[in-house]
C-alpha cells in the first residue's frame, strides 16, 4: 500500500480481509459505506470508508488492523443469543476513547456512561475468548435497567487482580498492570485501588490506559519522569490493538484530570 489511500482501496483491502463463505459484503457508493454481515442471520456491521481513510493517513495498517479486529469481535458475539441471566460475573465496564462509535452497525445505541474528556465507558457481557459490548436493545430483552448493569459491572471490575509489575526510571516508579484478559484498562474504574495506589506514590501520581491491554501508574518524582510517561504511553497507543488515549491522567483527591506533556512542561488540559 505504497501509493495513496482512497475509499475504493480501502473497500477492496477490507474486503479481503474479512471474506469468508458466511458472510455477505454490500458497498453503498454513495454513502461510501461497506456493510458486512452474516448471511444466516442478517446481523452486521456498517463500516464508514472515509473515516478509516483518514485515521490510515495516520497510522496506516494499524488503522485496517483495528478496524478488521472490531468487525470480526462484533460479528461473533453477533452469533448467538446472550443472556445476562446466570452470566452476572461476567459484565464488566470497558474504557473506550471518546472517539470510539456510539452505537452498533445497525444504530442501536450502546450503554455507556461519560468517564474523562478522552474516556468513556462501554459494558460487555464476557463470552469467553471475545465479548459483545451492551446495547440498548439487549437491556430491554432481559429486562434491566442501566444502573443495575453498572452496579454490577463495577463490583466485578474490583475483582480482578491488580498485581503490577514496577520499573524504576531516571528515579521514577512506573508500574505496569498488563493481564492481557481485556480489563486491563477497566481497572482505572477500581476507586479503592487507585486509592490504595495513592498511599504508595511519593511524588505526584499519574495514570495512563494507551490501549486496552495496559494501564500504568507513574509516581512522578521529578519533570524527567512526565518526559519519560508522555513517550511510553504514545508507544503502547501506538502499538495497541484497541487504542484509547495517549494522554495520561494526573490522580488528585480521587478526580482524574488529563494532563498535556510538551518537553519539560506539564500543563493540565
Amino acid at each position: 500500500m505504497k501509493n495513496k489511500m482512497t475509499s475504493k482501496r480501502m473497500k477492496e483491502e477490507l474486503e479481503k480481509r474479512l471474506h469468508k463463505e458466511d458472510r455477505l459484503m454490500t458497498f453503498d457508493r454513495e454513502k461510501d459505506q461497506l456493510r458486512i454481515e452474516n448471511k444466516h442471520t442478517g446481523k452486521g456491521i456498517t463500516i464508514e470508508l472515509p473515516g478509516i481513510v483518514a485515521r490510515y493517513q495516520e497510522q496506516k495498517e494499524k488503522a485496517i488492523d483495528e478496524v478488521v479486529y472490531y468487525v470480526e469481535e462484533g460479528l461473533e458475539a453477533m452469533t448467538g443469543e446472550q443472556r445476562f441471566s446466570g452470566k452476572e460475573k461476567n459484565i464488566f465496564p470497558v474504557i473506550r476513547s471518546t472517539s470510539f462509535p456510539l452505537e452498533t452497525g445497525d444504530e442501536v445505541p450502546f450503554v455507556y456512561d461519560e468517564h474523562t474528556a478522552e474516556t468513556r465507558i462501554f459494558y460487555a457481557l464476557d463470552l469467553g475468548s471475545t465479548y459483545r459490548l451492551i446495547d440498548e436493545k439487549l437491556l430491554q430483552k432481559e429486562g434491566w435497567e442501566k444502573e443495575r448493569i453498572k452496579e454490577v459491572a463495577q463490583f466485578n471490575v474490583r475483582s480482578l487482580s491488580t498485581d503490577m509489575k514496577i520499573d524504576q526510571v531516571a528515579g521514577n516508579d512506573f508500574y505496569f498492570l498488563n493481564k492481557k484478559d481485556g480489563y486491563d484498562a477497566s481497572r482505572i474504574l477500581n476507586e479503592s485501588f487507585l486509592k490504595n495506589m495513592a498511599t504508595k506514590v511519593k511524588g505526584n501520581m499519574a495514570v495512563a490506559v494507551p490501549h486496552q491491554d495496559v494501564l500504568i501508574v507513574a509516581d512522578i518524582m521529578n519533570e524527567t519522569g512526565y518526559d519519560i510517561l508522555a513517550q511510553m504511553t504514545m508507544s503502547f497507543f501506538a502499538s495497541g490493538h484497541v487504542p484509547i488515549t495517549a494522554l495520561s491522567f494526573l490522580y488528585e483527591d480521587g478526580e482524574l484530570e488529563p494532563i498535556f506533556i510538551l518537553g519539560k512542561n506539564k500543563k493540565k488540559q
